[in-house]
């Protein structure tokens, strides 16, 4: 299943499979036989609009991440970044213990799934600037700041 909003950062759908969120892409879905507003869809929905307000600052709807075990790993080490702190792809690879997979590491956070809930907005290039982000480099400030702003 899957279905689409508006936020107040940018359009997001959200993809459900066995009662998990599996996927969040910025943008307006297809609207097909598969676009549905389930409850697990719009209790995810509501969770990051309340992130969006600044009312919340963790997650609690049930997602399922996918891809190769390195990326998993990465995706984890992302989810232990505090709300409103920036780490670098360097400080992701030394955590996980491939010190020099930040390149890998920056491959893994494009292939996020689920972002803004595995948070690779947090997550800048050595000297502090913003690199990619799917929502684009303006939404990616914008999360950050939010949380900055929200601490």
């Amino acid at each position: 299943m899957k279905y689409s909003y508006d936020t107040k950062v940018c359009p997001l759908s959200f993809y459900e499979e066995d009662g998990k969120i599996v996927k969040i892409e910025f943008g307006h879905c297809t609207r097909d036989e598969n676009y549905i507003e389930t409850k697990v869809i719009k209790d995810a929905y509501e969770e990051i609009c309340e992130y969006l307000n600044g009312t919340r600052k963790y997650f609690d709807f049930p997602i399922e991440m996918s891809g190769t075990d390195f990326e998993k790993k990465v995706y984890r080490a992302l989810l232990n970044i505090p709300y409103g702190t920036l780490k670098t792809y360097k400080d992701i690879a030394v955590e996980i213990g491939h010190d020099k997979a930040y390149r890998a590491v920056g491959l893994a956070n494009h292939k996020n799934n689920l972002p803004i809930v595995v948070p690779c907005h947090r997550v800048v290039g050595s000297n502090g600037k913003l690199t990619g982000f799917a929502g684009g480099l303006d939404v990616k400030q914008a999360l950050i700041d939010l949380e900055k702003e929200n601490i």
